[in-house]
């Protein structure tokens, strides 16, 4: 066997070994089961109309009817042309869903490791870590797979920059921009974001160095291939990130024209998200020891807590049957911290916090701050308003970091560098660079920290704490004192079984390094040990939320949403209108009217923020002076357990002409005109939108007058007109200015926003056909650039390994 494959044999091993946990931990997949996950069930939902389009024609389309009365569907999934960084993204990922999620997490972290010249077997290990860290399960069981997606290509960046710093400025630069465009493909701006945060935590560490070591021009030089790095890694993604930079500037995450809410009350003028939408999910600072004790804060929302539990007896003591109880303690409200909603605690571990203190004391220099910089201020941004001067600085001052809501979920950064630091440490406990004194001392230090918090929080637990959650009083009203006393004895005792747990756990890996030190345990016999400890103490911990019992057939999961009757009717009518669900059913699964049908509602954070207004305004208070104009032909509804389709019949149809424009001021009348406004006689836009198109405030309506809808795809309108007069036509098609053309006659012609958010055209008399076509020229621009910039890419890789070759020959 030759030298070379010698090296590579381990890592080709490990790889192996990293398949076959992926698929042991999700094993249902052997099976052809798939991850029944809530998200994706509603993306499935939305993008169905997109998905019949791509089958029945072959192509792309890019404008979806079917959800919130028409939007792009550049957030749902939208294929573009010469995204080759998506082939090798799929490539990648050749691992059934979602075990190709937890292979990634192992082998981005494990070339992390590599490329801070950690040997391989601790570099596995930390692979583990970092791949079983609750939260990243968690994200996977609920189907935040975009999320998981980018946190797993972290690792990578990372990689290629540090290597870049290390002088391997040839595989530093191409891993940089390689890692870099698949973590930009992943569509999920805010991991993103955050890992740009990390990284100018990373290049300050780097560059204090640089200077104490007189090496800036090394620092510059790296910095310089890595900016022209990053910027081919824009360019393989140019499509997605023009389009998504396009729209967000009309959806609900950009800057609203508006200046008042739906009640009156004065809105705050933003050019992002609301504040209060920002940090509705702020992590509580004392629950930062879920980091450290699983269920320090009882875990999630609702936990299985058994028959033996104080909650069970109280349920039984209310008069419930032993299985009513029992059902009931299955679903006992445990948690008692900050958050609305918390599926399971972030938990890092017990094991790789207690190697992270020791890291702490072991590991010196740019590494050590790194790591603990990017640590303290994932945590600190983390607690959103609990720490509300930071957040508000954040908010106000730091570019973008206002166009992304739940501020908790940047303990992802955390969550990567505990992890590093804790094998770093253990590294340094390997080699010579210390004495075995001051090795010991670190233990000590190490184990007084760790052992000694979980030791106060055994004995003092009842005086530090109260145990009340944010709905204790719907219980206790609901209830009563004495049952939610029951509850809160339940909490403690989670909280002392989970402390315990982790004790053991710390006195454990303190004991192992020990013996370790004194000669007893050999380097490999610790690595397999602290293996050992690492899964146990995270995967049962994993598994109690996400299982085999989230995995169902794969039919249920690609076709989740079932016709009921209405539907079924609904279905029998093939013209073009939208439909409302308000049935209990719609209200549980919002994106299943999409699947089915074009729905005024959906599921998505991004939806254009004029629909979301007027949803919010009118549609959700049920309007039907707006309804009419939406073409809302059908209204779901529900009678005593029944659903039924109610026909709309005064709905105002796809598109129809008016005599009168009534001209506002600004946004503000303009949506507030829509609530007595006789849309079928008279429209109404803003001043500026009227001088800009040189509108007229009447037009000669001709009682003969017809135009039809006669042709539609959800990318192409084609109506017909007769009029003997110039007259005013409103489409009910949400307005986009964004991608749509209008023509007459085949002529493309100015169109223009009336009520707020539909479309309207000014046609001339006689007979015409009107076309719409959805033609997004950022889709056309950003495909070259990307097709240039994967040419550029591949060019640079065949130099690099040409060099790399005549490197290798030259030192034969």
């Amino acid at each position: 066997m030759s030298l070379s494959i010698k090296r590579l044999l381990p890592h080709i091993l490990i790889l192996i070994g990293f398949v076959v946990l992926s698929l042991v931990y999700f094993s249902p997949v052997l099976e052809g089961k798939k991850i029944n996950q809530s998200d994706i069930m509603h993306y499935i939902g939305m993008a169905q109309q997109q998905k019949e389009f791509a089958e029945a024609t072959g192509k792309e389309t890019y404008w979806t009817e079917s959800a919130f009365g028409g939007m792009p569907t550049y957030q749902l999934g939208a294929k573009y042309p010469h995204n080759y960084i998506k082939k090798i993204d799929l490539a990648l990922r050749f691992l059934p869903r979602p075990a190709d999620y937890l292979f990634l997490y192992f082998i981005g972290f494990y070339i992390l490791l590599l490329s801070l010249k950690v040997d391989f077997k601790l570099a596995a290990l930390g692979a583990l870590a970092f791949g079983f860290s609750t939260y990243l399960i968690i994200i996977l069981g609920v189907g935040h797979n975009s999320k998981a997606h980018a946190i797993a290509y972290m690792p990578l960046v990372l990689s290629g920059i540090i290597l870049t710093f290390r002088k391997k400025y040839i595989l530093g630069f191409l891993l940089t921009t390689i890692a870099l465009g698949l973590e930009i493909v992943t569509n999920h701006y805010q991991m993103t974001y955050y890992l740009l945060l990390l990284v100018l935590v990373l290049g300050l560490a780097y560059l204090v160095d640089a200077y104490k070591k007189k090496e800036l021009p090394h620092f510059f030089k790296s910095v310089g291939l890595l900016s022209v790095g990053a910027l081919l890694a824009v360019g393989l993604n140019a499509t997605g990130i023009m389009a998504t930079q396009e729209y967000v500037k009309e959806s609900a995450r950009g800057q609203s024209d508006l200046t008042i809410n739906s009640d009156g009350s004065p809105k705050e003028v933003t050019t992002g998200l609301d504040r209060g939408y920002i940090t509705e999910y702020s992590y509580g600072i004392l629950e930062s020891f879920n980091l450290y004790i699983p269920k320090f804060m009882g875990g999630g929302n609702y936990e299985d807590v058994g028959k033996d539990s104080e909650t069970y007896k109280a349920y039984i003591a209310l008069g419930a049957s032993p299985m009513e109880a029992l059902d009931a303690a299955r679903n006992a409200p445990m948690y008692w911290g900050d958050q609305p909603i918390v599926e399971a605690p972030a938990y890092v571990g017990a094991v790789i916090i207690f190697l992270f203190v020791l890291g702490l004391f072991l590991v010196k220099g740019r590494l050590k701050w790194w790591l603990v910089g990017g640590t303290l201020l994932s945590l600190l941004l983390s607690y959103g308003k609990n720490l509300g001067f930071l957040t508000d600085f954040f908010i106000d001052y730091v570019p973008f970091y206002n166009k992304f809501r739940a501020v908790s979920s940047i303990q992802v950064l955390l969550e990567l560098c505990i992890p590093v630091l804790g094998i770093l440490g253990l590294s340094r406990l390997f080699s010579n660079d210390f004495k075995d004194e001051e090795k010991l001392k670190a233990l000590l230090y190490s184990v007084g920290i760790t052992a000694g918090l979980a030791i106060i929080f055994l004995l003092f637990k009842s005086i530090l704490f109260d145990f009340e959650g944010l709905r204790d009083d719907q219980y206790i009203g609901a209830y009563g004192q004495a049952f939610m006393d029951s509850v809160i004895d339940d909490r403690k005792a989670l909280m002392s079984s989970d402390t315990l747990r982790t004790l053991i756990l710390v006195l454990l890996s303190a004991g192992t390094i020990y013996l370790f030190l004194k000669k007893k345990l050999s380097e490999n016999l610790v690595v397999v040990v602290f293996a050992i400890l690492i899964l146990f103490d995270l995967v049962t911990v994993d598994k109690k939320y996400v299982n085999n019992d989230n995995f169902i057939s794969a039919l249920r999961v690609d076709k989740p949403y079932q016709p009921n009757s209405a539907d079924k009717e609904i279905l029998k009518d093939k013209s073009h209108f939208r439909v409302m669900d308000m049935s209990t059913e719609g209200q549980r699964k919002p994106a299943k009217a999409a699947y089915y049908h074009n729905s005024l509602m959906g599921y998505s954070a991004a939806k254009l923020g004029r629909v979301e207004e007027l949803l919010d305004f009118y549609v959700y208070n049920n309007n039907m002076n707006v309804l009419n104009m939406l073409n809302t032909k059908y209204i779901i509804a529900e009678e005593k357990n029944t659903v039924f389709p109610y026909t709309n019949t005064d709905a105002n149809g796809n598109v129809w002409f008016v005599s009168n424009l009534k001209v506002v001021a600004g946004a503000n009348e303009e949506i507030l005109a829509l609530d007595s406004l006789n849309t079928k006689t008279t429209a109404v836009t803003e001043k500026q939108v009227a001088t800009d198109h040189n509108l007229k405030s009447s037009y000669q309506l001709d009682s003969t007058a017809t135009i039809q809808l006669k042709e539609f795809k959800p990318n192409y309108l084609k109506y017909e007109s007769n009029n003997r007069s110039k007259g005013l036509a409103v489409f009910s098609e949400i307005y986009y200015n964004h991608g749509w053309d209008a023509y007459i006659d085949g002529e493309l012609v100015p169109h223009f926003r009336v009520n707020y958010v539909l479309r309207a055209l000014e046609l001339p008399k006689g007979n015409h056909t009107i076309e719409f076509k959805f033609e997004p020229q950022v889709v056309k621009t950003g495909s070259s650039i990307a097709l240039a910039s994967s040419a550029i890419l591949g060019l640079l890789i065949l130099a690099g390994l040409f060099f790399k070759f005549k490197d290798t020959k030259a030192k034969a």
